[in-house]
C-alpha cells in the first residue's frame, strides 16, 4: 500500500536514482561497517546501502514505515525520535567505537539534530547528511557572511565539513519547497578542547542580538563572569573568527 507522506514529520521521500547513487557513491560504505540511516522512509538510500552492508541500523518514527522495515531481517530497527536517542550508547550495543551515520534528514529537526550528534561526536567517524541547502550554507559559513551564526561556530569547532552535491525539490516526493543539498561532516582530530556547554552559551550570547556589536550582549555577560582579559568588542557577533570564539572559551575555563 502506498504510503502518503506526512508533514508533521517533516517528509519528504528521496526517488531520483541518480542523486539515490550519487549520495550512496559519497558515502562509499564498506561492508561490515557499523552503518546508521536516520529517518530511512521508503527505504531509498537503504536499499543500495544494504546491497555494500551485511546489516544496518536504521531509526524511524513514523509507526507505519517502522512495520514495514521490520520485514526485512537485514535491518536493526530503532523505533524512536532520534533527538532521543543515545548514539554513544548505541555504539556499545553494536560493539563499535566508530559510527558512520547518514540520512535525509527532516528539515525541522535538522539543526536540534546537529547539536544532539555533537555531543556524540567521540563515536562517530563520519556524517553524510541531506539538509535544506540554507542549512548546509549556514554550516560552512564563513566570519563577515550574513550566514555565519552560532551554527556554523558549533560545528566548524569539531567538523571538517564540505558539500558534496546539491539536489532540485525535483528529486523528491511530494517536492519541498526549497533546495537541498548533502554534506559531509568528519570530526576533526585536532580542535579546541574546551567546555562545549561553555562554549555554546558564549556563542549564543554573542549572536542573540546579531545587528548589534557584541559590547551590548558578550561584554555584560563577560563582565557577569568577571572576565579580566582583553577581547574585541567592537564587532559584530559575524565577524568574529571561531578561533577567536574558541579561545575566548579557553580562558574562561582556566
Amino acid at each position: 500500500m502506498r504510503h502518503i507522506p506526512r508533514k508533521r514529520f517533516g517528509q519528504h521521500f528521496l526517488v531520483d536514482d541518480g542523486v539515490i547513487h550519487a549520495i550512496v557513491q559519497a558515502i562509499a560504505p564498506q561492508h561490515g561497517e557499523p552503518v546508521i540511516e536516520i529517518g530511512p522512509g521508503m527505504a531509498a538510500l537503504t536499499t543500495p546501502l544494504l546491497e555494500r552492508l551485511e546489516r544496518l541500523t536504521v531509526i524511524e518514527l513514523d509507526r507505519d514505515l517502522i512495520v514495514r522495515l521490520r520485514r526485512n531481517p537485514q535491518l536493526h530497527v530503532i523505533a524512536s525520535d532520534v533527538l532521543q536517542v543515545n548514539f554513544r550508547q548505541l555504539a556499545h550495543q553494536l560493539g563499535s567505537s566508530q559510527l558512520r551515520i547518514v540520512g535525509n534528514l527532516p528539515y525541522n529537526i535538522s539543526t536540534p539534530l546537529m547539536f544532539h550528534l555533537l555531543e556524540a561526536i567521540d563515536v562517530v567517524r563520519d556524517q553524510h547528511f541531506m539538509l535544506q541547502k540554507e542549512v548546509i550554507d549556514r554550516m560552512l559559513a564563513q566570519p563577515a557572511t550574513s550566514a555565519f551564526g552560532r551554527l556554523s561556530v558549533m560545528l566548524q569547532w569539531r567538523y571538517a565539513m564540505e558539500r558534496v552535491l546539491d539536489v532540485s525539490p525535483q528529486a523528491f516526493e511530494p517536492p519541498p519547497k526549497v533546495d537541498s543539498a548533502v554534506v559531509r561532516m568528519v570530526p576533526l582530530r585536532d580542535w579546541a578542547q574546551v567546555p562545549q556547554p561553555l562554549l555554546e552559551e558564549l556563542v549564543k550570547v554573542a549572536f542573540s542580538q546579531k545587528r548589534k556589536l557584541v559590547r551590548h550582549t558578550l561584554g555584560k555577560w563577560l563582565d557577569a563572569q568577571g572576565f579580566t582579559g582583553h577581547f574585541d568588542l567592537q564587532r559584530r557577533a559575524e565577524e568574529i573568527p571561531v578561533h577567536e570564539y574558541t579561545a575566548l572559551a579557553a580562558a574562561l575555563a582556566r
